[in-house]
C-alpha cells in the first residue's frame, strides 16, 4: 500500500523558511514523478512544485525562486525548501504522484502569519 506522510510544516512569520519533508513507503520514488500540492482553505488543491524523473523541475508562477523540490531517493522522500513565505502560502501541502492516482496523506499544515 503506498503511503506519504508529510512533516515539518508550522506557524512562521512572513518572510520566514521552513522544509516539508515527504516520506513514502510502498513506491520507489526514484522510478516516480513526485510533487508537492497545497489547499488553501475553501479552495482547491493546487499543484505547488514538480520534479520528474528526468531531473526536471517545474514550480508555481507565484513560489518560482522562493521555493524548492528536492528529492533522496536513497531515503525515499521529497522535500520542499519555502523561503521568504507570505500569508498566502498558508495551506496544507500535500506531496503525491501526479498521475497515479495515490490516497493523499494527511498533509502538513503550513501558517504564516505575524
Amino acid at each position: 500500500q503506498v503511503q506519504f506522510v508529510e512533516s515539518g510544516g508550522g506557524l512562521v512569520q512572513p518572510g520566514g523558511s521552513l522544509r516539508l519533508s515527504c516520506a513514502a513507503s510502498g513506491i520507489i520514488i526514484g522510478f516516480y514523478d513526485m510533487a508537492w500540492y497545497r489547499q488553501a482553505p475553501g479552495k482547491q488543491r493546487e499543484l505547488v512544485a514538480h520534479s520528474t524523473t528526468m531531473s526536471s523541475l517545474k514550480y508555481l508562477d507565484s513560489v518560482k525562486g522562493r521555493f524548492t523540490i528536492s528529492r533522496d531517493n536513497a531515503k525515499n522522500t521529497v522535500y520542499l525548501q519555502m523561503n521568504s513565505l507570505k500569508p498566502e502560502d498558508t495551506a496544507v501541502y500535500y506531496c503525491n504522484n501526479p498521475t497515479s492516482g495515490f490516497n493523499w496523506g494527511q498533509g502538513t499544515q503550513v501558517t504564516v502569519s505575524s
